[in-house]
């Protein structure tokens, strides 16, 4: 391995949903993911979490677990995103445990932690359903809904929840790239809704640009951007107002990507240890880009049955903080949930 002074355990695990989670390109009933363990010489205990993007024609659980294996034997370096993801998340974990700092801090020394907003993530189905949802979130407080919608359902579904919620309600849209040739018909039947976004209507970043030129609302790319080359490619084309990043699409923890369009970040469906680190490198974007106060897709964990967390959910209704016990990422797990979700 990298530091022969470590201990390293890879933990293959799944977290069952309440309800299916539906998507424009797929259901899914549990979440398969990896957590990283590292330990040093002194007991140090670091964590890191790497989910597979499957849903998205990404490498399997069975890779990115055999992957890090090999990190830990061998001293081979991840190549997937999610693996690399799991390992730069524990090691920064762990020096900012030995430096005894906030993880947030030892990304940005200079920022100050701030309070996430975030948006509600309702899955697919029909509308009476989705506005079901959305009704149950409101509840608790969420102001803003983001819609799984393929190109068949978007005009209904984006309706009806305006209609249930009002006009103070922020609806966004996710097609995951779906939309094709119908992307700028339904984007001019969707500008009276009013619409806070629109992510990934197409993948593709000339896509992209050609759409944007033709509407008032902001498009965001998800898929189409994962480095930091394809944020400038996209600045430079006007592909999209913003790319919302997943800390395991882009295989580590630079959630600016080199500053060159707004970021907001976007859960992969992680589990605690994926969600902490998320909301420690938020920390390091500019809170009034794309937008003031703009909502993260963060609050996922309210959908799975089982709470890997020991000290309980990390978010509270429709807000974020950076968790501040202790140092580095600052979650500790249930070791007893978590032996009966490891596969």
């Amino acid at each position: 391995m990298a530091d022969r002074s470590l201990s390293v355990e890879v933990i293959p695990f799944a977290l069952s949903f309440r309800r299916p989670y539906v998507t424009a390109t797929g259901t899914l009933e549990r979440r398969e993911s990896v957590l990283l363990r590292i330990r040093d010489e002194n007991g140090i205990t670091a964590l890191g979490e790497g989910v597979p993007m499957t849903l998205r024609g990404g490498d399997g659980l069975a890779r990115v677990v055999g992957e890090l294996e090999a990190w830990a034997e061998d001293e081979i370096l991840p190549a997937t995103p999610p693996a690399r993801c799991a390992l730069a998340t524990a090691l920064a974990d762990l020096e900012a445990k030995r430096r005894e700092l906030p993880l947030w801090r030892q990304l940005d020394p200079a920022a100050p932690a701030r309070r996430l907003k975030l948006n509600a993530t309702i899955t697919a189905g029909p509308p009476d359903d989705v506005v079901a949802q959305c009704e149950a979130w409101a509840e608790d407080g969420f102001e803003v809904f983001k819609l799984k919608a393929g190109p068949d359902e978007a005009i209904e579904l984006a309706g009806a929840v305006r209609s249930a919620l009002g006009p103070e309600a922020r609806i966004r849209l996710d097609a995951n790239g779906t939309w094709g040739e119908r992307a700028a018909g339904l984007l001019a039947e969707l500008e009276p809704i009013g619409l806070e976004l629109v992510e990934e209507p197409v993948t593709g970043l000339s896509e992209l640009a050609s759409l944007s030129a033709g509407t008032t609302i902001p498009l965001v790319a998800d898929e189409s951007v994962n480095t930091t080359a394809e944020a400038a490619d996209a600045r430079f084309e006007g592909a999209c107002a913003a790319a919302t990043v997943k800390l395991t699409k882009i295989g580590g923890l630079d959630v600016t990507l080199g500053g060159h369009l707004p970021t907001y970040l976007s859960s992969a469906l992680d589990g605690p240890v994926g969600i902490a680190a998320a909301a420690h490198a938020a920390q390091t974007l500019d809170p009034n880009l794309p937008w003031p106060e703009v909502a993260h897709g963060l609050a996922t964990e309210r959908l799975f049955r089982e709470e890997l967390s020991l000290s309980g959910p990390l978010t509270a209704g429709n807000e974020l903080d950076p968790p501040t016990e202790g140092f580095g990422l600052g979650v500790e797990l249930d070791e007893k949930v978590l032996a009966s979700c490891r596969l």
